[in-house]
């Protein structure tokens, strides 16, 4: 039997009309724009508003964009997998939801939980699935509205998350040199003081919340050691996938990274050795969309991306749980 690779074979996106400004940022906590970029590098993000809009409001507008620029039928989709720590219930998940409103009647589906690192495990899952051999085609997802998370009294945590869902078609293919070639996935569960949500689980159930304790419904995090954690494992584990596939940064055509800090990304693609011209970029427009940095980074620079270009990917998340993937692209977009 031949080995079978899984490929992307195309992308969709989706990010709110709603644009929240540090302008507007200014009038709601004590910051300013200077400090916001300097220290970030975003400028505004966007947010879900309207009544009874979760997560799958904005997945499924990214699998529908999908399914029609690559002219594929919903009822061939073998199984969709949805990253997110914002689903819109905790039962039904969110992405059983999303194969109902796409038509994915023969698909099944499950969410996934790994904070920021979600959509590239995601993505090594279904790798591994149609790599198997016994699936064909799969839709991989990574979505957040961050919004219904975020304290916007809390200038630490209020700058830095958006809201956005984007999404991969994977499909199998036989003897290609193009697709997901390597991966690696590390998690610490120590990180736990440092960037969390505690509200929810079955450790604080949310029969306990009352008025004194509503911020435990909230993301927090500990700035100075979240970054000083990430800045390390992400840098070291994208050069490791580098190193163990022999690639130098001149052989690298692009860095694609979760996008949650500036002078994180910068770390990263210094410490791999490759150009700022060659880092994908947009924490300036949407912010931390946690889940959804990465396909929607996918979804900006499509049309930039050749047929045969080496892609890393490199993402960390609260938990810790951090990762980087190799991939070579399959196809030059018109």
């Amino acid at each position: 039997m031949s080995p079978i690779r899984a490929v992307i074979k195309g992308v969709g996106g989706y990010v709110p009309e709603y644009i929240l400004t540090n302008q507007e940022l200014e009038k709601m906590v004590e910051t300013n724009d200077e400090w916001i970029t300097s220290r970030t590098g975003i400028k505004e993000r966007r947010l879900l508003k309207g009544d009874d809009q979760g997560t799958s409001a904005m997945a499924v507008k990214a699998v529908r964009e999908l399914l029609e620029k690559t002219n594929t039928n919903p009822e061939d989709i073998d199984f969709i997998l949805c990253s997110t720590i914002t689903p819109d219930f905790l039962c039904p998940v969110t992405s059983n939801l999303i194969c109902d409103m796409v038509g994915a009647k023969n698909a099944f589906s499950f969410d996934l939980m790994a904070a920021c690192s979600g959509f590239l495990f995601a993505l090594s899952t279904g790798a591994n699935f149609i790599e198997s051999g016994r699936y064909k085609k799969g839709i991989i997802i990574g979505g957040d509205k961050m919004s219904s998370i975020v304290n916007y009294t809390d200038r630490n945590t209020c700058i830095l998350f958006g809201d956005g869902a984007g999404c991969v078609l994977l499909e199998a293919e036989e003897n290609s040199p193009y697709g997901i070639i390597d991966m690696a996935m590390k998690t610490d569960g120590s990180g736990l003081p440092y960037l969390n949500i505690r509200g929810g689980g079955s450790r604080l159930a949310p029969q306990e919340y009352n008025k004194d304790n509503h911020e435990k419904y909230f993301i927090y995090q500990e700035g100075a050691t979240v970054f000083k954690t990430a800045v390390t494992r992400m840098a070291d584990i994208a050069a490791h996938i580098m190193e163990r596939n022999n690639l130098t940064g001149e052989d690298v055509q692009w860095l694609v990274p979760h996008q949650a800090n500036k002078r994180i990304i910068d770390a990263t693609a210094d410490r791999m050795g490759v150009s700022a011209s060659k880092v994908t970029l947009n924490i300036e427009k949407y912010g931390n969309t946690t889940n959804g940095t990465l396909p929607l980074c996918f979804w900006d620079f499509e049309k930039q991306f050749k047929k045969g270009d080496n892609i890393i990917l490199a993402a960390f998340g609260g938990g810790f749980t951090w990762g980087s993937m190799y991939i070579k692209w399959a196809y030059d977009s018109h």
